[in-house]
């Protein structure tokens, strides 16, 4: 955890919200979308990883909001309805990107008896997505989605070294 600014993000799956407090204290909270394939660690699930993290990577911090980003890197676009129409199935990664890796070794790190459980390695993010994608329900491939005005402003008052953790309740 940061020791400087004492900030901690809680992510309740079961009621799919966001919390973020500074120095014990709530200071936002945010309506999110986790796995639609529900909570686990394994890679290839598709599920949302338990446990806890930290922020080791803030990326995007200074493309637009609404910037597409492949493989962690802007691709120029700006996400639109015209656009999204033209790959309807894709996975949008969008705004920023706070990648997130576990501190639980074969639970959310490393491996364990079934394989890769790695979050980091799963490219677990906290992502912005698109406005029109319902928040409050679970929908995501395993990462945890935002609204782009909301993930920006979560990249604002956090650090890389932030505790992140996930609770089923």
């Amino acid at each position: 955890m940061n020791q400087q600014t004492h900030n901690k993000i809680s992510i309740n799956i079961a009621q799919q919200r966001l919390e973020l407090f500074v120095a014990g204290k709530l200071k936002k909270a945010y309506s999110i979308s986790t796995a639609k394939n529900g909570i686990g660690s394994q890679e290839g699930s598709g599920c949302t990883p338990l446990g806890l993290h930290v922020i080791a990577n803030k990326i995007g911090g200074d493309q637009p909001i609404n910037s597409v980003f492949v493989g962690r890197i802007p691709t120029g676009e700006i996400y639109s309805e015209e656009l999204g129409n033209q790959a309807p199935e894709r996975d949008w990664i969008l705004s920023r990107i706070l990648w997130l890796t576990g501190l639980e070794e074969g639970c959310n790190k490393g491996t364990n008896e079934h394989g890769i459980c790695d979050t980091y390695q799963r490219y677990i993010y906290i992502h912005g997505t698109p406005d029109t994608e319902p928040m409050g329900e679970p929908r995501s491939h395993g990462c945890v989605r935002m609204r782009n005005a909301d993930i920006a402003e979560l990249y604002e008052l956090v650090e890389e070294g932030d505790a992140v953790i996930f609770l089923e309740k």
